[in-house]
């Protein structure tokens, strides 16, 4: 055989596989797109429809995800850290899924159209379980309604104003995890071809991953597998700019909720000092330090569990005592 038609054979068979990967990608993404479109809910806000989905009885708790998400993050998320008895309410925020970009969606537009959806679910009070970005929206939340915030857990807290977006040893420059999410065939085929990649663009270290439990590692697996379809979440990546807007005004000392801030000083995507910076200003808070653990806490997610459940409990008992009283 010439090497002409070696080469040329070799082009085909390239070029087979590659249509192949692309069929199979593009077939995963729509399916997962369908599924996640069969089950959503949607309700109008002041800033245009936003969607979510709610399950479980009980106290009803707002759950915010982070960069990169939607409400099927969040639903991970409650998962992963809730527990039983809870009414979770997890919601996809700007450009994420299939909440759209409103004309100017700043963290205060957001927290915005949180109290809308309340008030469409006939909701006075929530808890909130935010992570990552999706922690400086539910921090304006509690800010601009603090009757309606009844207890907060926030993981791993993204920069907000007046912190700068940029992180020194992040280990993908902040401009390639839009480029990532930019095409559902090209992040499938990553979680195939570099899934260790995958897993340090998340935070997700192998020198973290080798302790971590089954359900930990199944929260890895599912956090990733669980992007597509990643062409969906772009718009909203590309959003979280809004959080570091030298416009955006924080009053951290007006929340009246109790806070409980989770951050593990490892943590390779947002600075450890955001979480101690939330801890210092909110009145009634208090920051659980991690000494290592990444950006998803791993090797602490039955403590974190715990941790929750106090703080939700907490509530309930000062409520409790209330009705006791007659009050």
């Amino acid at each position: 055989m010439s090497f002409a038609r070696f080469l040329l054979i070799a082009c085909f068979l390239l070029l087979a596989v590659v249509l192949s990967l692309s069929v199979r990608g593009a077939v995963e993404a729509r399916d997962r797109r369908l599924a996640l479109e069969a089950e959503r809910l949607l309700t109008d806000t002041r800033h245009g429809p936003i969607e979510y989905v709610s399950w479980g009885e009980g106290p009803p708790v707002l759950v915010v995800h982070g960069a990169g998400g939607g409400f099927d993050q969040g639903r991970l998320l409650a998962r992963a850290i809730g527990g039983d008895g809870r009414r979770w309410i997890s919601v996809s925020r700007f450009g994420y899924l299939g909440s759209p970009m409103p004309d100017a969606p700043s963290t205060a537009a957001q927290a915005e159209a949180f109290a809308d959806l309340l008030d469409a679910l006939e909701l006075e009070r929530v808890s909130v379980l935010a992570m990552s970005g999706g922690v400086p929206p539910s921090l304006k939340f509690a800010e601009m309604f603090p009757e309606r915030v009844e207890r907060m857990m926030l993981l791993s807290p993204a920069p907000f104003t007046p912190f700068s977006p940029a992180v020194e040893d992040r280990p993908i420059p902040t401009w390639v995890y839009s480029i990532i999410l930019s095409n559902d065939v090209v992040y499938w085929t990553l979680t195939k071809t570099a899934r260790g990649s995958l897993e340090e663009a998340f935070d997700a270290r192998a020198d973290l991953l080798e302790s971590i439990s089954d359900a930990e590692q199944a929260f890895v697996t599912d956090l990733i597998d669980g992007f597509l379809p990643a062409s969906q979440r772009v718009v909203g990546v590309n959003n979280e700019g809004a959080a570091v807007d030298p416009v955006a005004h924080y009053d951290l000392e007006a929340i009246r909720a109790g806070v409980l801030i989770v951050h593990a000083r490892d943590d390779r995507l947002n600075p450890f000092a955001v979480g101690q910076a939330i801890a210092a200003r909110i009145p009634n808070s208090r920051l659980l330090e991690l000494d290592r653990g990444g950006h998803l806490l791993l090797g602490h997610h039955g403590e974190i569990r715990r941790e929750f459940d106090v703080l939700l409990s907490r509530r309930a008992e000062i409520q409790e005592s209330t009705n006791d009283r007659g009050g």
